[in-house]
């Protein structure tokens, strides 16, 4: 019985890690995203405006999401990881 229950739990371990895996990379490649299209957006402003202001504040905005959004990723696919590994 309990090889049983030892297979079973390797197995929801095996698909959990994977689904946690992907969910985390998938959230990591957005936050990712985010981050260096609020970058491109305020460098922009801050060429065509001549202001930092508003460019910077952009910027910081979205380089924060995108810190938020990793720690989450990470948190994700180490949720899905066996204790020990």
């Amino acid at each position: 019985m309990n090889n049983k229950n030892n297979g079973i739990r390797q197995g929801v371990t095996g698909v959990t890690s994977t689904v946690g895996n992907l969910t985390g990379g998938l959230l990591g490649t957005v936050g990712g995203a985010v981050g260096t299209v609020g970058r491109g957006i305020g460098g922009t402003i801050n060429n065509t405006t001549g202001t930092r202001a508003v460019g910077d504040g952009i910027a910081y905005v979205t380089n924060g999401i995108e810190s938020g959004v990793g720690t989450v990723a990470k948190g994700i696919e180490d949720a899905g990881k066996a204790p020990g590994r």
